[in-house]
């Protein structure tokens, strides 16, 4: 079948020093931003990718058991069928248009061509894996949102971007298990430089069983290509709605190429031709498959043509990948390689330091502005969405601050509220309600838990009650999903030193969490925990532990205890001297 990533031709004119002896030089708190190009130069961008040696970057592959067709069976992504659609009816959409030069003034070596995306949060951009893989996308690339006609450029080099707003993108992250070869778990997040005004596309969830049930309608959207005659791609938006298919069905084509639970399939089998056949096709790789308003699949492949007789359309899943997209959505990126960082006080000047994950040791950087001696509880999180990491304190006082970045002013305090002296903890594991923004949990020292629904911007919804019985917890920590069900949980520990796993359900109030389960026990040798992500970059959160002076990481799994294996891999040495810190975030 098709769908891969199209290098189509479109006619300009249509279309502090390392950590303890580590040797590594401090750097600014969060990453340094990169020069900002123009709006002419990152149309030139444009224009030289739509316009350069488009070689398809395609999947090939063979339908089974029917006979191959002559000529490459390649899996190349469009709309053929389907109906226009507006930028107004489907936000979320976005450009991807890549462009690699070589850095020679030959145009014959170029690496150009275009993808689909899905805006899931407001610097985050859901594509394929296949758009990504081997692919620097912070260089000369540019994603655009807010637009239903792709750019165009007139004689003089003057873009029109037709209400769309371009973007550049800071770093990207591609799913550790993708698989060249099957195109299997075909799924990749860029991250934006800065964020976008978009309503984001909310997820299906790994629960969301009910939305891929067969015969039900589904409706893909890109800028591919429209007809199998032609390699050019749509210049407006279109939308096609299709049926989705059964695995045991798409299966009997695509045989051993379909991954069941993995992969996706919709749409009607192709006619052969364009008459009566409605599918995405080259171009439309990236895009998204909704249905009832959410995710539930990326353009992922198909055949070269996309019309080959009784060849269906194949989607990842979105379901399974959402707690690994989530990660990526909900991180605590500081300086944009990927990988979740921790805070730490020192006690002894009440200094706050951010460090950076280097998979298998944290380097110290430079600190935070501030004085942070009179702060006693302190998380992080992005409360406005912004793509930068921001800090929620509670003073001795009992005083909450909002400790976030201004542009052009630096670090700025905002005082959320007083009186938080009632409460023992507090924790921002990310989207707790369910509405894909993130909230804040702050437990009463009796012990009732409760919800403060983020509302996207730094400021939060009514709080909501969500049950009693936490005082029983000496910690309580979580930030992101640690099941792989696309939903936020938390870790609770005891005194004892039993730790318990709250898997999140999406919904707000009494009915938050599910029941507990133990999966593990951390003794009273264990003095100071942080929860900040995936520190070590392999898609599920991670647990960081200090044990007298020595920084342990207890690797996240995505497994629950007694189901598929232990939550928690064993312990990995994370460095010595933490002892002269007292705050972990």
């Amino acid at each position: 079948m098709h769908i891969g990533t199209s290098r189509l031709a479109v006619p300009v004119a249509v279309s502090v020093l390392a950590l303890f002896g580590t040797g590594l030089t401090a750097t600014g708190a969060q990453a340094a931003s990169q020069p900002v190009p123009t709006k002419r130069e990152l149309g030139e961008r444009v224009a030289k990718s739509m316009t350069a040696d488009q070689a398809k970057r395609t999947v090939s592959k063979t339908p089974a058991p029917a006979p191959k067709p002559s000529g490459p069976q390649q899996a190349a992504p469009m709309i053929i069928g389907g109906t226009g659609e507006t930028i107004a009816n489907a936000p979320w959409m976005a450009q991807l248009h890549y462009l690699d030069n070589r850095n020679t003034t030959d145009r014959s070596d170029d690496e150009a061509f275009f993808c689909g995306g899905t805006v899931v949060a407001p610097t985050k951009i859901l594509t394929a894996a296949h758009c990504v893989e081997g692919l620097d996308w912070t260089l000369d690339s540019v994603v655009v949102v807010g637009a239903t006609k792709l750019p165009t450029t007139d004689a003089s080099q003057v873009t029109n971007w037709h209400g769309g707003t371009p973007v550049t993108v800071s770093r990207q992250w591609l799913h550790s298990g993708y698989d060249t070869v099957r195109t299997d778990n075909d799924v990749a997040v860029l991250t934006l430089s800065q964020p976008v005004d978009v309503k984001p596309l909310p997820m299906a969830r790994s629960t969301d069983t009910g939305l891929y049930q067969a015969g039900q309608y589904a409706d893909a959207y890109g800028w591919g290509r429209y007809t199998s005659t032609s390699q050019a791609l749509s210049p407006s938006l279109k939308r096609v709605g299709m049926p989705l298919v059964s695995d045991q069905t798409c299966a009997q084509f695509w045989g051993s190429n379909l991954v069941p639970n993995h992969m996706v399939c919709a749409g009607q089998p192709a006619t052969g031709s364009d008459s009566g056949t409605n599918t995405a096709c080259n171009g439309d790789s990236g895009g998204p498959l909704v249905r009832n308003g959410r995710l539930i699949g990326v353009v992922s492949w198909g055949v070269d043509g996309c019309v080959y007789k009784g060849a269906y359309g194949v989607y990842a899943k979105a379901s399974t990948y959402s707690g690994a997209i989530r990660a990526r959505v909900n991180d605590t990126d500081w300086n944009k390689d990927g990988k979740a960082d921790m805070l730490a006080r020192r006690a002894s000047d009440g200094t706050l330091f951010p460090f950076h994950s280097l998979t298998g040791r944290l380097s110290w950087q430079a600190a935070v502005p501030g004085d942070y001696r009179s702060t006693n509880l302190a998380v992080q999180t992005d409360l406005d969405r912004d793509g930068v990491q921001d800090i929620v304190r509670r003073t001795t006082a009992g005083d909450l601050f909002w400790t976030h970045q201004v542009t052009g002013k630096g670090w700025q305090d905002t005082k959320l509220t007083g009186g938080w002296q009632t409460r023992r903890a507090f924790v921002a594991p990310g989207d707790v309600t369910g509405d894909d923004l993130p909230d804040l949990l702050s437990v009463y020292d009796s012990g009732k838990l409760i919800i403060h629904p983020g509302d996207g911007r730094g400021g939060f919804a009514p709080e909501v009650d969500a049950g009693p019985g936490w005082q029983t917890y000496q910690n309580l920590v979580g930030h992101g999903d640690f099941n792989r069900d696309g939903k936020a949980d938390l870790l609770a520990r005891t005194a004892a030193g039993a730790v318990y796993l709250y898997k999140g359900t999406g919904n707000a109030g009494l009915k938050a969490f599910e029941p507990r389960v133990q999966v593990t026990t951390l003794g009273k040798t264990y003095s100071r925990f942080a929860t900040p992500g995936d520190v070590n970059n392999d898609g599920t959160p991670d647990l960081l532990a200090r044990e007298g002076d020595v920084l342990w990481l207890f690797p996240g799994t995505g497994n629950v205890t007694g189901v598929s294996g232990p939550t928690f891999g064993s312990r990995q040495h994370y460095g010595t001297a933490w002892g002269q810190f007292d705050l972990f975030g």
